[in-house]
């Protein structure tokens, strides 16, 4: 998902926090609140103080509000920050992490599916019953 806008260009080149916030659709403030909270690793600057989104930031931006669009908090994000940061050893706690996640993101599926199934039988015929309903008020 990361735009050609990265490649072939010098360490200075990475994307600016404006860049990032249009072409990922989140607030410049929000990024900043993430790099704060230590949800996004410490993002790089240009020799100017300008923050400079590499790759592998895009990459952590990209995850973040994914999750976050799942419904994922932000303190089980920062949890698999932390665990991510201390490597290798980690590996499996992670995973459980998001298996845990996954769980949870099953069941509001399952949520919504039973809600739209209602929103559906309750549509099929609404119109016939909006006119039988209108006739009858006559």
């Amino acid at each position: 998902m990361i735009h050609t806008r990265l490649q072939g260009k010098g360490v200075d080149e990475g994307l600016t926090i404006a860049e990032v916030s249009r072409q990922y659709d989140i607030s410049a403030d929000t990024l900043r609140y993430y790099e704060r909270i230590g949800l996004l690793p410490h993002v790089g600057r240009t020799s100017g103080g300008i923050r400079n989104y590499s790759e592998d930031d895009c990459h952590w931006v990209e995850y973040i509000k994914c999750m976050r669009s799942a419904g994922v908090s932000v303190e089980t994000l920062l949890e698999y920050v932390t665990l991510f940061h201390q490597g290798a050893s980690t590996i499996q706690a992670r995973k459980n992490l998001l298996l845990e996640q996954r769980e949870q993101i099953a069941a509001r599926i399952n949520e919504l599916n039973q809600v739209l199934a209602r929103l559906d039988w309750k549509l099929d015929g609404y119109e016939e019953r909006m006119l039988s309903y209108e006739e009858h008020l006559k």
